[in-house]
């Protein structure tokens, strides 16, 4: 890190420069000491201007802001330490992915709406589960009722996973799915739904999300104790640099994390340290960290403090290549360079007013695309009230495409860089998560950081005191606490799940059962407890136990009875 004397040098240095000769420092700071005497004089509208993290905000940035020199600290994008870009020509050369969230009902039902969706002018696919496959259950277990199809698509086999993407072309088009728990589980189902369209997994693109740390510090969606499932996700590294090598295993999400709570910086330092340590993982287990770093994705947030979220995103890039460098001797600078999706905040749009969200995903948009995402989700405007409506996910996707093709941002690469107060921001996000760092190390690491609640204490702090501050109208939601419609307000048409879908689930599964061949499928069962056991690569078995058509839950039981299943500890 660079020294406080080293600092002061180069912002003096800086002021020289910018000033024109060492005369003009003095003039400038003289300017700006009657300027603060008038500030002080005149009244401003709030006694305190904050972010929505907390921090305070000063009236006004000026070069004596700087911290480092420019190659050190920013260089040009697609070169160490990527705080410009990760790519040398961004969006000049490929515009950032658009990739809209979707799945609701059955199988059948999602893909007419992936049909659409490409149909309009989406780029990705980005697969959306309901809540009994994000938790590793068949549609007719128990455990789903009353669940199957409503918050995402019901997957419960290969079979699922076909009709999924019956005649959508694998080879084609890149898939993200949204999974933790059993996340390896439907990657062998996608993988089998390509051998199937006779696609080789060496050309399949996209991301699985797989990050199964954030689901213990933020979104519970687990399903084994964290050493097995932690070794799951490295099978997966090694199985894909081999096999699936333009595939991203893991999608590094501190999206739920901001979502839960957390700040920008909580955020940014959480999701970093899980991605160190999924790194040190992955070297333990001997794989050179130049064959598998490359093809680790992040996935972050959007909230609405806009400037704090483009600093966010190129102070990731700058951190994680510098400790990549540094820390794991990664000697590539496609392990060095972080790509990141981002997903406009799920937990700013509001019932009220369900509208004006069409304005907030627009800003949030804005300020990922500035921020340099490679990849994009914007949100509906009634996804507190349902699941997207058509109309609603049209202006969604059209929100991107009206960013890239009508305001010119795409154009040059980076633009916000220079401004004293956004390159502030950026050098803070970066010391604060440092800071973070280190407050992890204290406790050990991540993993004993998630067993000790200490992960999930300081995301509930964080949104206590910003639902604190709404309640108490010292932050305003437009719509809700203030600017408020009368009783009623503005009503909006959603979309409405299919009561069958669940009842059509359990039948397809019964035919399912009916049709395959049960002593294939429990013979691939058995293998794969003795692999479970052993210390062997474990995708290759689950791979086959999807091609005999084993359902999720039979694989994920399979498991469990080696693995355990987590059971999260009382913290408060």
């Amino acid at each position: 890190m660079t020294t406080t004397r080293e600092r002061v040098r180069v912002r003096d240095q800086l002021l020289a420069e910018i000033a024109g000769h060492e005369g003009e420092i003095e003039r400038l700071s003289a300017e700006l000491a009657a300027w603060e005497v008038t500030r002080q004089a005149t009244p401003e509208r709030l006694p305190f201007f904050s972010s929505i993290s907390g921090n305070e905000v000063d009236p006004l940035y000026t070069p004596r802001d700087a911290q480092g020199d420019y190659l050190e600290q920013l260089g040009v994008p697609g070169s160490f330490p990527f705080t410009r870009g990760p790519y040398p020509t961004m969006y000049r050369g490929r515009l950032w992915t658009m990739r809209q969230f979707a799945g609701f009902a059955t199988a059948e039902d999602t893909n007419e709406r992936y049909r659409y969706l490409l149909a309009k002018g989406q780029t990705g696919l980005s697969v959306a589960f309901d809540f009994p496959t994000l938790m590793g259950y068949d549609g007719d277990h128990p455990r789903s009722l009353g669940e199957v199809g409503v918050c995402g698509v019901a997957i419960s086999s290969l079979a699922d996973m076909e009709t999924l993407f019956d005649g959508i072309p694998l080879d084609q088009v890149s898939v993200s799915m949204t999974i933790n728990g059993p996340a390896i589980i439907l990657f062998c189902f996608y993988v089998a739904a390509a051998q199937r369209q006779e696609v080789d997994p060496k050309v399949l693109r996209g991301t699985v999300q797989n990050d199964i740390l954030k689901e213990y510090q933020a979104q519970h969606a687990w399903v084994f104790p964290p050493e097995p499932a932690l070794r799951l996700i490295v099978d997966m590294f090694e199985w894909c640099s081999g096999n699936a090598p333009r595939y991203n295993p893991i999608s590094i999400s501190g999206y739920h994390i901001r979502e839960a709570g957390a700040t920008a910086g909580q955020e940014l330092a959480f999701t970093l340290a899980n991605g160190f340590d999924y790194v040190r993982r992955g070297v333990e287990r001997g794989l050179p960290v130049d064959t598998f770093a490359p093809r680790l994705s992040f996935f972050f947030d959007v909230h609405n403090d806009f400037f704090e979220e483009v600093a966010k995103f190129r102070a990731a890039r700058r951190i994680w290549a510098r400790h990549m460098r540094d820390e794991f001797g990664a000697r590539g600078p496609q392990s060095w360079r972080l790509r990141t999706h981002a997903q406009t905040a799920g937990v700013t749009l509001t019932a009220q007013q369900p509208e004006n969200n069409i304005v907030r995903v627009a800003y949030q948009a804005l300020a990922a695309v500035l921020g340099g995402t490679q990849s994009l989700h914007t949100n509906s405007m009634d996804e507190t009230l349902a699941l997207p409506t058509e109309k609603a996910v049209t202006i969604a996707l059209r929100t991107q495409q009206i960013l890239a093709c009508e305001t010119g941002v795409a154009n040059t690469i980076d633009p916000l860089a220079g401004s004293y107060y956004l390159e502030a921001l950026t050098d803070r996000l970066e010391a604060e998560a440092e800071d973070i760092f280190a407050r992890i190390a204290e406790q050990g690491g991540v993993v004993p950081g998630i067993e000790n609640g200490w992960f999930q204490r300081e995301i509930a702090s964080s949104a206590a005191r910003q639902q604190a501050e709404i309640e108490a109208g010292l932050r305003t939601v437009v719509g809700v606490n203030d600017f408020v419609e009368e009783e009623g307000g503005i009503e909006i048409d959603t979309l409405r799940i299919d009561p069958t879908v669940e009842k059509r689930q359990r039948e397809r599964l019964a035919r399912l059962r009916a049709s395959r061949d049960d002593g294939e499928a429990q013979m691939a069962l058995d293998r794969l407890r003795e692999t479970a056991a052993s210390e062997a690569n474990i995708v290759p078995d689950i791979l086959a136990c999807a091609h005999a058509y084993c359902t999720l839950y039979e694989i994920r039981a399979a498991m469990e009875e080696v693995f355990g299943a987590y059971r999260e500890p009382v913290f408060f």
